[in-house]
């Protein structure tokens, strides 16, 4: 059984993940779930109204694949920055991205939560949350962007470097999810959430539009543009002559 799955019923692309595991993303996760969002986005607003991300029950991801991160330096960073081109696609994509947290979203899988428009998750014994910082990696600076973006200002220190993990109502208002309902209705709710997004009209909903690889697009990445400082005007000085038999002062 392939860890992707895509199917389209009733102008929503359901993207499955399931590897039977931790649902770990790696390169061949990543570019499977990149190809899912590319698909939606080909389709066209007629077939595909929006896209809806599921784990299985218990597991939304672990994270990045730790066999990965852990073999050298060349495969950790292309899968980083593969996953951050991945989470800026969803983040400036066309098509409404709307996850189902069915369990636990630790790392990789809560930045997959701060990608998406709109988040359900399930109510129970779950950790959601950026553990980087306790397993003795450093977030990239996209995640940081992202998570500026979608985090509430008063938990994004201990979300991020303090690498606190939530439950899912905490998860809620550290902002990572939307939405926290009951194991057995969040497949549900996030349906009709994907079919409300679905509904809204494209024109209406502004997007990012092009990004570079493993950064955010520019909403992630802006906020408030810094005034530029004014330059002072440059006055000359007076020259002043000194009045007769006093001497110039030192300077």
């Amino acid at each position: 059984m392939e860890p992707v799955h895509y199917e389209v019923r009733d102008r929503i692309a359901h993207v499955t993940l399931d590897d039977g595991k931790a649902n770990a993303l790696s390169p061949a996760v990543v570019a499977a779930l990149g190809d899912a969002l590319g698909r939606a986005e080909d389709e066209g607003p007629e077939r595909v109204g929006a896209l809806l991300v599921s784990g299985r029950p218990g597991m939304l991801s672990g994270g990045f694949d730790l066999q990965v991160m852990r073999s050298g330096m060349e495969a950790a960073s292309r899968l980083v920055t593969d996953g951050g081109a991945l989470f800026s696609r969803m983040f400036g994509s066309e098509v409404p991205v709307v996850v189902a947290c069915t369990g636990h979203a630790v790392a990789a899988g809560a930045l997959l939560l701060l990608a998406a428009d709109f988040r359900v998750g399930a109510r129970g014994d779950f950790r959601i949350g950026l553990n980087e910082t306790q397993i003795g990696l450093v977030l990239p600076r996209w995640a940081v962007e992202l998570a500026r973006e979608r985090l509430s200002v008063r938990h994004l220190q201990q979300a991020t470097v303090g690498a606190r993990l939530y439950d899912p109502d905490g998860a809620a208002e550290a902002g990572f999810l939307d939405a926290v309902v009951e194991p057995a209705d969040v497949a549900s709710a996030a349906l009709a959430e994907a079919r409300r997004w679905a509904d809204l009209p494209r024109a209406g909903v502004p997007r990012a539009g092009a990004h570079e690889p493993g950064r955010p697009p520019r909403r992630a990445r802006g906020g408030r543009r810094r005034r530029p400082r004014a330059r002072a005007r440059h006055r000359p000085r007076r020259r002043v002559t000194p009045a007769p038999g006093r001497r110039r002062p030192l300077r």
